[in-house]
């Protein structure tokens, strides 16, 4: 057994981060009758670089959390998704599911990730703000982790860890745990502006950004988005994967400035309509750091690389993987931490994770690595956008939203191929 150490608390769990995986994680573990530690380095509200869209898939995990996600308890709804490729557009409504509900969302992260954690502290976790974690404490003797050191050299201890503390993680990479150059890598910006398409009740995703009219001018690597957040403001922004020849070399805010000034002036995406800075943020894509279990500590959300490689959809993979690992620390907790039976529980994290996400993530590795080339793209919105029922298969693969039984031949043949894909 792993020797103790003199600490400021003491807990079952530690979890670093209150984002949406590590509340999700604080919250479910909370709930199995775990004492929970939640430490998180900033003050809520604070703000996040997002889209803050959320597809079917992440709302069947507030749902599953026991969150009201009605437009009465202040979410916005959306039917599906609106696409543009060069001068073509049409919309896709979300599809109809066992699975999942039909709808998607919208609500500010700045608010989202606060309704999150207070909703962990709800369920009886322990959460400390102003708490930055720089460091693992680990047995001299087993090389587990412990417990964490704070930057103001506080001491927190626990048999066992979860890391959600973002791309970064500087937890996991004090543990040894690098990234790995072979998985799929984004850059996201976005602004906030004053729009009359503020109230839009469809996600839009831009498949092409032009610099001038569609085909006459530059075509601009990325992709775009426009969301609506209900309240007088419109969520714009674009990502750039590494797979493009642009990544890294690119003035990301010059660029979306350059792609929005050619959007119809009506839409007030300018300069002068903008509310606060243009930020960005990386995308840690197709289980980009692993193992997601390792001696003591468990990877959740961007810090194990949970971002989907096919649409760049985060918060539904980081509430899923937490909600898996709350399940394998919970069976370990009951079990007896530092146990053989235990540990086995522990390492059933990871393979849970390969079974539900890594052969699916496998085929967003190769899909980044043909999109990365603007000459396909160009080929597939000149001859595949057209084709609607294209398109819908096309919606439920890079959405991942398919019923894992009884569904119709799309479902069939996105799961087929997921479960066929050897696992990232």
């Amino acid at each position: 057994m792993p020797e103790r150490l003199a600490a400021e608390a003491e807990a079952d769990v530690i979890v670093v981060g209150a984002g949406p995986a590590g509340s999700t994680a604080a919250a479910y573990l909370a709930r199995r009758g775990l004492d929970v530690l939640l430490l998180e380095k900033s003050t809520f509200p604070r703000e996040k670089v997002c889209g803050d869209g959320l597809t079917p898939r992440a709302t069947r995990q507030l749902i599953r959390l026991g969150i009201d996600t009605s437009e009465q308890a202040g979410w916005l709804h959306n039917k599906g998704l609106r696409i543009y490729g060069g001068s073509t557009s049409f919309e896709l409504p979300w599809p109809e599911l066992t699975d999942f509900p039909p709808y998607g969302l919208v609500r500010p992260r700045s608010d989202f990730d606060d309704l999150l954690a207070r909703h962990s502290v709800a369920a009886g976790a322990k959460m400390l703000e102003n708490c930055n974690v720089t460091s693992p404490v680990l047995d001299d003797r087993t090389g587990r982790i412990i417990g964490v050191r704070t930057r103001d050299d506080r001491v927190f201890s626990a048999p066992l860890v979860v890391a959600a503390d973002g791309n970064s993680t500087r937890l996991s990479v004090a543990m040894g745990l690098e990234k790995k150059d072979n998985r799929p890598m984004g850059v996201a910006v976005r602004a906030y502006y004053t729009s009359p398409r503020h109230d839009d009740d469809y996600l839009e995703s831009w498949l092409e950004l032009w610099d001038g009219k569609p085909g006459a001018s530059d075509l601009l690597p990325g992709y775009g988005w426009i969301f609506g957040m209900g309240d007088g403001t419109s969520n714009v922004g674009l990502g750039i994967l590494n797979t493009s020849s642009a990544f890294g070399k690119t003035d990301y805010k010059d660029l979306l400035k350059r792609w929005l000034d050619n959007t119809p002036a009506e839409w007030g995406f300018r300069d002068e309509n903008r509310i606060g800075k243009v930020l960005g943020a990386a995308l840690p894509m197709g289980f980009n750091r692993t193992p997601h279990y390792t001696r003591g500590l468990l990877l959740v959300g961007d810090a194990g690389g949970m971002v989907n490689p096919f649409n760049g959809e985060g918060i539904a993979y980081a509430m899923e993987s937490a909600e898996l690992a709350a399940d394998a620390i919970a069976e370990a907790h009951y079990r007896g931490v530092g146990t053989a039976s235990a540990e086995l529980a522990l390492q059933g994290y990871p393979t849970a994770l390969k079974q539900r996400l890594g052969g699916y993530y496998r085929l967003g590795t190769v899909f980044v690595k043909l999109i990365g080339d603007p000459r396909i793209m160009k080929l597939a919105t000149k001859y595949g956008l057209p084709r609607k029922t294209l398109m819908r298969f096309v919606l439920k693969l890079l959405a991942n939203l398919t019923d894992s039984a009884d569904g119709d031949a799309m479902d069939r043949i996105i799961n087929g191929l997921s479960k066929a894909a050897p696992s990232v």
